[in-house]
């Protein structure tokens, strides 16, 4: 029976995906498998080398490689490449898209390398630049281990396209594993040469993680049939698809930009505090904790969701009923989450990266900043969902404008709470949480308008209903865990710590659930309705009759 069990499973898992609620569930898998070995990542790193300035310095060092990476790639990947390659798949020219695919990824790289080569020769000067405050030894080793990731993004340009094909071919188990055992490629670096290397043993981990994503792929990329082709000539650039994705992808390489950007100055802010290395460790941990269910969650349901809207866009009944029932869903799941992490991120923060060399006082400071992270997950999560409304109604311009209003804020209140009022890290947390819920309202208001108003009265209702379960949630995870932390639990020992946070955690949840459920809000009717039908989830996934367009992909 197991044994049947899992070969069911995974011939689910490997076939190509035909409906958005399986390739949901698929793509939710591999996000949290990937999540789980990027925590035991970040575990091994803080066990290893302890929130320390030599640690922050290879945190840092990422910065600019993965800035250049994201601007580069990600832009062309998520907005434009992979519809305009399905394109060529639906009309039956895959050999044309074949080519097309093999000219962007040579163009990418040629791009990459240019300005990877100016990172590479220029590396302390730049290092110098985004982390001023760094003494000359710490900016020496940022530029050396800058110069290591260069080669690992290189590799992982080519594990990225990759992706996009097999995603355009319904597959996504394999681009989702193989994302997820980038991580372990890390891991494998950090355990077998930290004795050795010492934090270039992570730097080293990361050209491994990226050599494992593109040869994972590899072999199913060749099982669909594609062939690299490039070609480099003006001519067939200009008449084929390779223009259509040039065209399109400006406004979102721009607004990734001016995030990066934002990512970039944070880092710079940080630097200038005491021990900015430790301090960007903090801040980087919280951060990585307060993202997982934005990931989760808010890219899962919008990546399943953008098909259906893309479809509606000529029916504005139907578009606003879809992006309704979805913003209510989301809400619903990430809500409580925000909750959780707020009032048990002390505890969480020890149990997930709690080593002997992750002292006490880094635990709190982790533990608060994660805090005012925590304010904004579900405006983070939400903001994909609302912007891939604007992408369905052929509207990139919107979702750029907001992005920089929000990132200028978000800069300029980091900037007065570091140099004016001379607060710590944790107040760059809550100007990103402020410019996160700033980005939701301003989008949502302008998606509202775009559509000529969605129906406000049962929204309001419903997320009241939600906001307000939510806050007596917070009062049952609190009161349990004040009273078992101090009478029953001797929460030093990591036993202890479990029960605690699993008791408070299921204790707040059921509330939720009820007062949900007492409240009549509908989402929590059909929560309980797929809890109770779980043991028929692949009959479920296989049957939802929502095909995916992978046009709209």
């Amino acid at each position: 029976m197991p044994k049947d069990f899992f070969r069911k499973s995974l011939s689910f898992l490997l076939k190509q995906q035909s409906n958005i609620l399986s390739a949901a569930a698929v793509i939710m898998a591999t996000i949290i498998f990937s999540q789980i070995l990027g925590l035991v990542r970040q575990r091994l790193l803080v066990s290893i080398f302890g929130a320390s300035n030599t640690l922050g310095v290879y945190l840092a060092s990422t910065r600019l490689p993965d800035f250049l990476f994201q601007l580069i790639i990600t832009g062309a990947l998520s907005s434009a490449f992979i519809p305009v390659f399905s394109d060529y798949l639906v009309k039956g020219n895959e050999r044309e898209g074949q080519k097309v695919a093999s000219t962007l990824l040579t163009i990418s790289l040629l791009i990459f390398l240019l300005f990877g080569l100016i990172l590479f020769i220029f590396a302390k000067e730049f290092s110098s630049v985004i982390a001023p405050g760094f003494t000359q030894s710490q900016l020496g080793l940022m530029a050396s281990l800058t110069r290591i990731v260069i080669f690992g993004e290189i590799l992982f340009i080519v594990g990225s396209f990759l992706s996009a094909v097999l995603q355009s071919y319904n597959h996504f188990f394999i681009p989702g594993i193989a994302a997820a055992l980038y991580n372990l490629g890390i891991i494998i670096g950090i355990l077998f040469l930290s004795p050795v290397i010492g934090i270039y043993s992570a730097a080293v981990g990361v050209v491994l993680g990226a050599l494992i994503f593109v040869m994972v792929q590899a072999p199913l990329v060749k099982k669909m049939g594609f062939s690299f082709l490039p070609t480099l000539s003006l001519e067939f650039i200009r008449s084929s698809g390779v223009w259509s994705v040039l065209k399109l992808i400006w406004p979102r390489t721009l607004s990734i930009g001016i995030t990066q950007l934002g990512t970039v100055i944070t880092l710079t802010l940080v630097s200038f505090l005491q021990d900015p290395g430790r301090n960007y460790v903090i801040f980087d941990y919280a951060q990585t904790l307060a993202f997982a269910p934005v990931v989760l969650f808010g890219q899962a349901i919008a990546q399943a969701a953008f098909p259906v809207l893309s479809k509606e866009k000529d029916n504005p009944e139907a578009f606003k009923n879809t992006f309704i029932t979805s913003f209510n869903q989301l809400l619903y799941l990430v809500l409580p989450i925000s909750v959780l992490f707020l009032v048990l991120r002390i505890p969480m923060v020890r149990l997930i990266f709690g080593a002997a060399k992750f002292d006490w006082d880094a635990t709190v400071l982790t533990g608060r900043t994660l805090a005012f992270f925590s304010i904004s997950i579900f405006a983070q999560a939400l903001i994909y969902l609302v912007s891939r409304g604007f992408y369905a109604l052929h509207d990139t311009i919107s979702p750029l404008l907001v992005s920089a209003f929000s990132t200028a804020l978000m800069i300029l209140l980091s900037f007065a709470f570091i140099f004016y009022y001379h607060f710590g890290v944790q107040s760059i947390a809550l100007a990103f949480s402020i410019g996160s819920i700033v980005n939701l309202i301003v989008l949502f208001v302008l998606l509202d308008l775009k559509v000529k108003g969605f129906e406000r009265v049962h929204l309001i209702i419903t997320t009241s209903k939600i906001f307000i379960s939510s806050a007596f949630t917070a009062f049952a995870l609190y009161i349990p865990i004040k009273l078992l932390d101090q009478l029953v639990f001797d929460t030093t020992r990591t036993i202890n710590l479990i029960l605690l946070t699993g008791i408070s955690s299921f204790a707040g949840l059921c509330i939720y659930l009820f007062l949900t459920w007492l409240f009549d809000v509908k989402e929590a009717g059909m929560f309980i309705m797929i809890l109770k039908k779980v043991g028929d989830w692949r009959q479920i996934l296989g049957k939802t009759e929502e095909v995916i367009d992978i046009k709209q992909v």
